[in-house]
């Protein structure tokens, strides 16, 4: 199984730390963003990696990450995505790379307490279709945010006003080949982007869309805000965060209630 990490577009949300160098180069804690997408496939026993790249600072990544070894990869690829075309667009730049095969991918800004190997490996078994990750957040509005009947997701609404469970969506997704058959067949959304949420919502029409709820916490780094907090939680995670010990998440059967 290969991995993919996307980390293109603009940043406009962290301008002006952004006019000279790319989101997925700050800071978080002590160490660029980047990294850690890059050691969360690693840890989930990943070891071919894709880097989907863009703007004017693409080549900053070659000189901070080069061959990938000290992360114990068997090789860094890289590609680059003009423009925003968004996750989905840059996501079909893996198609080669992928050459058939499942791929988990993670976006760039997306840091994790602990590990996806279980669901790495749930995804290893399921013959077909794709896989996500859920988290509970209170602030579900601003992602997407699945919608269960019977502890199955039957679509994903983004964005929501009224969302219809506290669980997003995040940024770390499972799929087989068909993936690229879905981008291939999506129109761009009223923003312009081909939207990763329409690629979900056609593997969950096809009935092939399983899910895991990702243990310990999450964030993005999208944002002053969340930038600022995911310095935080690293910060103090580091520091305090006793071995073998993992905050409580909830189970499948809590989910719809």
């Amino acid at each position: 199984m290969k991995g993919v990490v996307l980390a293109g577009g603009l940043g406009s949300r962290l301008s002006p730390l952004t006019r000279i160098t790319n989101k997925h180069l700050l800071p978080i804690y002590d160490k660029p963003m980047v990294y850690y997408p890059i050691e969360c496939l690693v840890k989930a026993g990943i070891r071919d990696v894709l880097l989907v790249t863009g703007g004017n600072d693409a080549g900053d990544f070659l000189k901070l990450l080069g061959n990938g070894k000290k992360f114990g990869l068997k090789e860094l690829h890289y590609t680059y995505q003009e423009g925003e075309g968004g996750i989905a667009d840059a996501l079909g730049l893996a198609r080669d790379f992928a050459d058939g095969g499942k791929l988990v991918v993670v976006l760039g800004d997306n840091i994790i307490e602990n590990n996806i190997r279980e669901g790495v490996a749930n995804f290893f078994t399921q013959p077909r279709g794709g896989r996500i990750y859920l988290k509970q957040v209170h602030d579900p509005e601003r992602f997407g945010v699945p919608v269960f009947e019977n502890d199955r997701i039957v679509r994903i609404e983004e964005k929501p006003s009224r969302p219809q469970s506290n669980y997003a969506v995040i940024g770390i997704y499972m799929y087989d080949e068909q993936v690229f058959e879905w981008i291939d067949g999506l129109e761009p959304s009223a923003r312009g982007e081909l939207e990763i949420t329409d690629v979900n919502n056609r593997y969950i029409e096809q009935g092939t869309m399983e899910y895991d709820i990702l243990d310990g916490w999450w964030t993005d780094a999208g944002t002053f805000d969340s930038l600022l907090h995911a310095n935080k939680l690293v910060a103090e995670g580091g520091a305090n965060k006793v071995p073998g010990e993992n905050p409580v998440s909830p189970d499948r059967e809590q989910v719809t209630k």
